[in-house]
């Protein structure tokens, strides 16, 4: 899917720019152009400054999205989903960072948590991203304890692992 949106604009670099934002940020364009989280209207020059385009640029890019039917479905319904990751700190959670060889094989989110689940951990929130989205995606797992060696030693060893981190 990311990469049929992501033709549909491959005459700009700078309009690509814009559309990955609005994925990565869970940003929708509502009926009349502008980019909102929610019912919050986010001003297209912080968008381009985020960016480093021209205004204008965004400004073509939610007409665009506007003028096909695909993209307006796309665009009017995505959403953004709070993470506990950047609070961790605060909140005394631990974050498991986990970087795998192929992120389109099957049971990777499944087989972690289990190992997690195994162990009686609580698991508060699971994020994944998505293989099409990112160039290299990870799989984010935050809990409520700290994990231990031997649980960390066994999510090494699954065969799809490629490196873990902790926080």
């Amino acid at each position: 899917m990311f990469d049929e949106i992501m033709r549909k604009f491959e005459d700009s670099p700078s309009q690509q720019a814009v559309i990955r934002l609005l994925l990565e940020r869970g940003f929708s364009v509502n009926d009349e152009g502008r980019v909102v989280s929610g019912g919050i209207e986010i001003p297209n020059t912080g968008i381009a400054r985020e960016i480093d385009v021209d205004r204008r640029v965004v400004d073509a890019t939610t007409d665009a999205i506007l003028a096909d039917d695909e993209l307006r479905r796309i665009f009017q319904n995505i959403s953004a989903i709070p993470s506990l990751m950047d609070l961790a700190p605060v909140l005394d959670l631990t974050v498991l960072t986990v970087r795998v060889g192929d992120a389109d094989e099957p049971g990777i989110v499944a087989a972690v948590t289990g190992c997690i689940a195994d162990h009686g951990i609580s698991i508060r929130q699971t994020i994944s991203e998505d293989p099409e989205f990112t160039d290299e995606p990870k799989l984010y797992i935050v809990t409520d304890e700290s994990l231990d060696g031997e649980l960390i030693n066994e999510i090494r060893s699954l065969p799809f692992v490629r490196k873990i981190e902790l926080e």
